[in-house]
């Protein structure tokens, strides 16, 4: 990577940090730049839901912004909005958080997670990460000072993550782990008894946890878990949860954090000298959608099932190998017969067939070999979808 170089007293010096020279830029926007220039394009890329948020979520937003709230909040975030997060995930998880101590609202999960690397992290602890995952997570434990650890997982146990695999991994230095089921990029889910044996490891070497729960509501036909609910993980988890998936809200930027009141003061202290507070308008949305938008996330729940089902489909029958995803909204298809690397592939079906997705190697180098593909988008360009990526396999398997 090329930096500008400034001269002092006879010396010259990069004028950004080596710490943000060594992250490389999102894999999952490297193709999108193009997209604009190109006519036709059915992108199966961007992880984000093809619904509008709901009337009620949207109305409620407008009103608040009619009625003048357009103040900051609390750092911690509308208390309204924390007992109404607190209330949810009692409801979801059985787990009880003190909504004046132990909740703050965020900027997105992602604002959430790096929060928590930066409060929890000292320059050299280790962050154990399951390989493949979502592109944020390394960079975020790196810009705190970790040393990011993969742990693999493949295909052959449907993307979770193993009990020996962790174990192999970890060392005194090992402090935390980012973990989120179900998974993006592979929509991999864990089971109760799974994650309770993942549970033990990390208590017995004392690791703390981050849950991105961000897909929690989208599960198909399981159960989902969270690990905080597990025995002993709530005081050494912060879950991270938000409300862009399920409520289709990604440009909401609204999230939240829930952990032992040590951890979240921490996060706070960051959080009131960068954000000062996520925007109001955003927390009265999230807790319109708390309290009335249920009732939608399942019909869209309903609806990425149907798209979901058509997509594997598709992709077994060309022969992309694809287990079938039990959560969010992407499936995870093997290219091995193509003989193409995963960004390889990635650009010549753009560039051929005008389907943009994802190269697996983006999440990690277990995901080379694999492309993401995104099933939030309507069924007739999912169809239209296949069809073309059909025609690009056949005209290029090894």
């Amino acid at each position: 990577m090329k930096t500008g170089r400034i001269a002092a007293s006879g010396r010259s010096r990069s004028l950004i940090s080596q710490r943000v020279q060594a992250i490389s830029p999102s894999g999952i926007r490297k193709f999108f730049d193009l997209l604009t220039s190109m006519e036709g394009v059915i992108s199966l890329g961007v992880g984000e839901p093809d619904f509008v948020t709901p009337w009620t979520i949207r109305e409620a937003a407008i009103s608040s912004i009619e009625r003048g709230y357009t103040m900051y909040t609390s750092n911690y975030g509308l208390l309204e909005l924390r007992e109404e997060v607190a209330r949810y995930l009692k409801r979801l998880y059985g787990v009880e958080y003190d909504p004046n101590k132990e909740i703050l609202i965020t900027v997105g999960v992602s604002e959430g997670l790096d929060l928590a690397m930066r409060a929890l992290i000292d320059p050299g602890d280790e962050v154990l990460i399951p390989d493949p995952s979502y592109v944020a997570y390394s960079p975020t434990a790196s810009l705190a000072g970790g040393v990011v650890v993969s742990v693999p997982t493949g295909l052959e146990n449907d993307f979770k993550l193993m009990p020996e695999d962790l174990e192999s991994h970890i060392t005194s230095k090992s402090k935390v782990m980012i973990m989120g089921y179900p998974c993006n990029p592979t929509g991999a889910v864990m089971s109760r008894g799974e994650l309770e044996e993942i549970a033990k490891i990390t208590t017995d070497n004392d690791l703390i946890i981050a849950s991105d729960e961000i897909y929690a509501r989208l599960v198909y036909g399981a159960e989902h878990v969270c690990i905080a609910s597990l025995p002993g993980m709530r005081d050494r988890t912060v879950l991270l949860g938000g409300f862009s998936k399920a409520f289709a809200m990604t440009g909401w930027r609204i999230g939240y954090a829930a952990a032992p009141e040590e951890i979240v003061e921490a996060m706070m202290k960051i959080h009131q000298y960068t954000m000062m507070c996520a925007p109001v308008t955003g927390q009265m949305a999230a807790l319109e959608a708390l309290r009335s938008a249920n009732s939608d996330v399942e019909d869209m729940l309903e609806e990425y099932n149907r798209r979901r089902k058509l997509m594997v489909r598709g992709f077994n029958a060309m022969g992309l190998t694809c287990f079938e995803p039990k959560g969010a909204f992407y499936t995870f298809p093997s290219i091995e017969i193509t003989g193409m690397t995963s960004e390889e592939f990635a650009e010549r079906l753009l560039e051929e067939e005008k389907v943009a997705v994802v190269a697996g190697s983006a999440f990690g180098r277990c995901g080379e070999g694999h492309v993401r593909c995104c099933y939030a988008t309507s069924m007739s360009d999912i169809q239209e979808a296949i069809e073309r990526i059909n025609r690009f396999v056949k005209g290029h398997k090894k």
